[in-house]
């Protein structure tokens, strides 16, 4: 019986392991866990194009939205642990969830680490016709209007942000939860909302285009990208620096053939001039090479939990 039992157990693993060598043989899907669209969205569309090439298959985008991006993360823990259903996240989703919503799954242990993707700082935003010309004029109408702020979510970097805004400046916002960033930049541009602070990558086009108002981005220096926009020490809302990082995680028991074969596929896209020029141009930031990695993710995943869970935990975030 033990005979046997070794038997079906070698088998077993044999099969494993040639599947992983022969990974991929089919198209592989990549769950945003918010609405087309928007930021991560965007993202995940220019990275998956060459990551699929890299790879030999189609990477296919599915998006699966609501609270604050957790469902559609939930659909990658319980997917099979085969490498061809891959979670693209970022820091909201796989950090800043854990201390807001009741998850039915643990997100260090029943995900794994493929690797560390662009980041990007956030810029304050609000629609165009709005009357302020700087942050600290805008600041001002805030304490006299109360405006209307848009989030991607409960627990959205935007609605996290937005918190800490509000602790910083004195003023208070009334926020509006979308269930994706696009959504929400769609109603901003439509006047129906005053107020975003949303990632340069769905705001960038759109200031470009005159559809919008910045006042400020929340990194220690300006994009190359958008040089005028002044960053938020120089609009006099010092240690304002918020940025959103984004990663590929997949299910736990996934064979570490595999997650090696993503995060090489995800190194070689990320290299890729063409590719780099896309994200720059929406204010992204690429990760060192070294950082592109199961252990580069893992790292700084592990780290932007000890900071943030006691922070979201103190201030009693929960969701609506």
């Amino acid at each position: 019986m033990k005979k046997l039992q070794f038997a079906i157990a070698l088998a077993l693993w044999s099969l494993t392991t040639a599947n992983a060598a022969e990974y991929p043989t089919r198209s592989i899907k990549f769950v945003v866990p918010f609405p087309a669209g928007g930021p991560t969205d965007t993202l995940a569309r220019i990275i998956a194009e060459r990551m699929g090439r890299a790879l030999g298959r189609s990477i296919i985008i599915e998006n699966i939205a609501g609270a604050g991006g957790s469902i559609g993360v939930e659909r990658v823990v319980r997917a099979p642990a085969d490498g061809y259903t891959v979670s693209f996240g970022n820091w909201s989703t796989h950090v800043l969830n854990g201390a807001i919503y009741s998850l039915d799954y643990d997100l260090r242990r029943d995900l794994e680490p493929v690797a560390l993707l662009p980041s990007a700082p956030q810029i304050i935003v609000a629609r165009k016709d709005i009357k302020a010309n700087s942050l600290s004029e805008l600041i001002s109408w805030i304490k006299t209007n109360r405006a209307t702020l848009g989030t991607s979510g409960v627990g959205s970097a935007g609605h996290v942000s937005a918190l800490l805004f509000e602790k910083q400046t004195g003023t208070q916002f009334t926020l509006v939860h979308y269930r994706g960033g696009g959504p929400a930049m769609t109603d901003l541009i439509g006047g129906h909302i005053d107020m975003m602070i949303d990632q340069s990558t769905t705001s960038l086009p759109q200031i470009r285009e005159g559809a919008i108002k910045a006042f400020a981005v929340t990194s220690s220096s300006r994009l190359k990208s958008a040089p005028a926009i002044p960053t938020t020490d120089e609009a006099d809302l010092p240690n304002f620096q918020v940025a959103v990082w984004h990663g590929l995680w997949v299910p736990r028991g996934t064979p570490p053939a595999v997650i090696s074969t993503l995060s090489t596929a995800a190194r070689e896209a990320l290299s890729d001039p063409g590719v780099g020029d896309r994200l720059s141009a929406l204010g992204q930031t690429l990760p060192a090479p070294e950082q592109i990695s199961p252990a580069g993710l893992a790292t700084l995943q592990g780290a932007e939990i000890g900071k943030w869970w006691p922070i979201l935990k103190a201030a009693n975030v929960k969701p609506e």
